[in-house]
């Protein structure tokens, strides 16, 4: 798990103008929340977010968040819960920061990533990945930034479930074992062709003459 530092200072204006007049200034609104914390109204210097982000390729975005007030400074470690982006302007709009307690299991969503050429393909067999993110609880220390799945064994016809993923140590997952993963799909093609073939001779059983009767 990658744990960045950002600093944010406190706000007291609000509103469409206050937040506009940040954003001329290369500032950002935001907001620092938790289940044991008051809301705190932040600004966040948009360059050195953007820096930060380029840290790291994570989808889970820890970052121990440097908070001034009053010229004091409190630090939390948070995640990036929201990250806002102007829907014409593409810049980033407003953030929102959950304190994390690292001594405290949370659950997260962890993408599935498929490794290696599944057996399969080479016959003509499609992969096609079912589920792309693993809901898991784990305290925030022990999470990964992704799960990878082997997937190089599956012949035509096969699949992987959530009980084939091998869980990091820490880690556990509610969701249900029998969920399919990923498979490897028949060719459409040679599966419409022995639908047609299927098809063909049954219509050619149907139009046999009937034995005569003796």
């Amino acid at each position: 798990m990658e744990q960045l530092t950002l600093n944010a200072h406190s706000r007291k204006t609000r509103g469409k103008e206050a937040a506009r007049k940040l954003r001329r200034q290369n500032q950002m609104p935001a907001v620092f929340y938790g289940p044991h914390s008051d809301p705190v109204e932040l600004a966040v210097d948009v360059h050195e977010l953007e820096k930060v982000l380029r840290q790291t390729s994570s989808e889970n975005i820890f970052l121990d968040l440097r908070m001034e007030s009053d010229g004091n400074w409190d630090t939390r470690t948070v995640i990036l819960k929201d990250l806002q982006l102007h829907p014409v302007k593409h810049v980033y709009y407003h953030a929102d920061f959950y304190e994390i307690p690292m001594d405290k299991e949370v659950s997260f969503q962890i993408p599935i990533h498929c490794v290696n050429t599944p057996v399969g393909v080479s016959k003509g067999g499609i992969l096609e990945q079912i589920v792309r993110e693993l809901t898991v609880t784990c305290l925030p220390s022990k999470l990964v930034d992704r799960l990878d799945l082997d997937v190089s064994g599956l012949d035509v016809g096969d699949s992987l479930h959530i009980r084939d993923i091998q869980m990091p140590e820490g880690i556990r997952t509610a969701m249900n074992g029998d969920q399919t993963v990923a498979l490897v799909a028949v060719p459409v093609v040679k599966a419409e062709k022995a639908e047609g073939e299927e098809e063909e001779a049954k219509e050619g059983e149907e139009a046999s003459p009937e034995p005569a009767a003796e």
